[in-house]
């Protein structure tokens, strides 16, 4: 036989072999799925730190989300504005979290009203066990992109009239004092959990704290320039930039699925990760169902379809289904999903004829979608109760817009928090910060 036949023949038995062996491997390594129930702690600590980490930088990309929506729902004057207040409101997030947030929130509350106040000390280099099933950093981190969500929310609701200081120093409040003691009532093991409070990801923990605090600061600085006349009317503002308002949505919703899919805290056994999926596709039906639901009824009511308001519907179906993304069905989340978006097409003309200027619409989709989805919890989840759920809305809504109110006031007198008419018209871009989004439009 000729070296090339040899060379031939060779290959064609390798090639059998190696289409014999993944057989053979199967035959030999069947595992019965119906009772694996997980893997060592040791490898169990590995893929729940891996879920905290990668679930939390999806979170911590809805920073991106956020930004890129509020810059294309502002006017072009004011869209500079909003991107460095989106930068900073991250920054500070950060910081007020490590110094005194977690704390706050997690530490020693031990079924009381509050946690400890200083910074959070983390382990040395190699001197976290894993006795905590996860890598305490993975853990911060995750609660951390949580709490600058929170503040985000604040932003879009009272843009295009506010100085840049004073908001900063709501945004420090807001981030290491008032989001991490109403935190601490449910997910620091506070009053709120001894009670059966639920609120699986935060439509209320989260959502509605951040809209409480716009709503408080809407009502203290007033609407913009111009948008309601003397006589009822309303006069529109349309955005600067739609595709760049259309991609933040489609981010937010990308890093929903880390936002409530890493909220089941563990990825250790198989359980888990089915759990994991389910909350995916729930999160995303009941966004489906909310941008669905606002197309058909814009439609009805208007006879055209407002593409701000179908992004919103969208957000509102998010919100909707973070306080319980695990246990509904999916035409129970679809039907969840669906009324946040009924909720955003009602609550945005009632804001206008309230005249309170919401620029972005985060007052019915962070407010009032999350109260919704949180008071739904009980129609899926049979350890919770409506009147329990009511509770902890109520609480958690009292506290968070008194407070604000009173700091939103104190803040009025003492830096002023609007800016002047003549910087308003001419926009926070040149007046504020100096740097023009599109300068050559102006």
């Amino acid at each position: 036989m000729s070296s090339k036949l040899k060379l031939i023949a060779g290959a064609a038995a390798l090639g059998a072999v190696a289409f014999a062996l993944p057989a053979l491997a199967q035959d030999e390594t069947v595992i019965d799925l119906s009772t694996a129930t997980g893997v060592s702690p040791a490898t169990a600590e590995v893929f729940n730190t891996l879920l905290f980490l990668v679930m939390g930088f999806l979170v911590m990309w809805m920073a991106a989300g956020f930004a890129m929506l509020e810059m294309g729902l502002v006017r072009k004057k004011n869209a500079s504005m909003q991107g460095l207040k989106n930068v900073a409101i991250y920054a500070i997030g950060g910081l007020m979290f490590w110094f005194t947030g977690y704390n706050l929130m997690y530490t020693g509350v031990d079924g009381g009203f509050i946690g400890s106040f200083g910074p959070y000390v983390f382990p040395g280099p190699g001197m976290d066990d894993g006795s905590a099933g996860y890598s305490v950093a993975s853990d911060w981190f995750f609660q951390m992109v949580f709490c600058a969500t929170t503040a985000s929310i604040v932003s879009g609701t009272v843009a295009e009239r506010i100085k840049l200081w004073p908001f900063l120093v709501f945004t420090v409040i807001l981030t290491g004092i008032l989001y991490p003691i109403t935190g601490s009532w449910q997910w620091g093991g506070g009053w709120l959990s001894e009670m059966g409070f639920s609120d699986f990801a935060g439509s209320t923990l989260v959502h509605s704290v951040g809209g409480w605090a716009a709503l408080a600061g809407a009502l203290v600085l007033g609407p913009r320039l111009g948008k309601y006349g003397t006589d009822g009317s309303v006069h529109p503002m349309p955005g600067s930039n739609i595709p760049l308002a259309v991609l933040g949505t489609f981010i937010l919703w990308l890093g929903w699925f880390g936002f409530n899919g890493g909220s089941q805290l563990a990825l250790g056994s198989i359980a888990d990760a089915g759990d994991v999926s389910k909350i995916f596709v729930n999160t995303n039906l009941a966004a489906c169902a909310g941008a669905v639901i606002v197309m058909i009824l814009l439609q009805i009511i208007y006879k055209k379809v407002d593409v701000t308001m179908v992004l919103n519907g969208a957000l509102a179906g998010l919100v909707s289904i973070t306080a319980e993304p695990l246990t509904p069905s999916v035409p129970a989340a679809l039907f969840i999903g669906a009324i946040g978006g009924v909720i955003v097409v009602a609550v945005v003309p009632l804001l206008d004829k309230l005249k309170i200027d919401d620029v972005v619409g985060a007052i019915p989709v962070h407010l009032c979608a999350g109260i919704w989805g949180t008071f739904i919890v009980p129609l899926t989840n049979d350890g919770t109760s409506f009147g329990t759920q009511i509770i902890g809305i109520v609480a958690i809504g009292v506290f968070t817009f008194v407070v604000s109110l009173v700091i939103w006031f104190i803040l009025k007198a003492i830096m002023g928090i609007r800016v002047s008419p003549e910087e308003e018209t001419e926009g926070l871009d040149k007046a504020e910060i100096g740097v023009e989004a599109y300068p050559e439009f102006m």
